[in-house]
């Protein structure tokens, strides 16, 4: 069973940068390509990422590309969400993922198999 448990969320300004961290552990150690997604109030949950398990490859959602970067550590179980030049419109909880298609990565929520507990990023103005 993968489990997966997101950290690093927080009230920021707008401009600011932001790093968010998901911890992952499981006990088959099958591996797993890891997303990201976030849900604002009101909102359906959206994609905002996602990186296969070798780091080979890595997608990200148009409304975030250039200024969010995903990167993972499999020897340290960690993956992470750096988001750079933060806005409004990226308030939201963020939630990490996994999918056992480990050598894609795929962008819909119904992909996604595990799901962490989520973080709340505020940006305020």
């Amino acid at each position: 069973q993968l489990q997966l448990v997101e950290s690093g969320g927080r009230l920021v300004q707008a401009g600011d940068s932001l790093t968010l961290h998901c911890a992952f552990s499981d006990h088959t150690r099958n591996s797993f390509a890891m997303g990201w997604f976030r849900q604002a109030p009101g909102k359906e949950r959206e994609f905002v990422g996602s990186i296969t398990w070798n780091s080979d490859r890595t997608t990200y959602a148009d409304l975030v590309k250039g200024r969010f970067t995903i990167s993972r550590d499999n020897f340290e179980k960690v993956g992470t969400l750096q988001m750079n030049n933060l806005k409004l419109e990226d308030t939201g909880v963020y939630y990490c993922a996994g999918d056992r298609t480990f050598w894609m990565t795929r962008t819909r929520s119904s992909d996604f198999d595990y799901w962490g507990q989520g973080t709340q990023v505020t940006v305020s103005s």
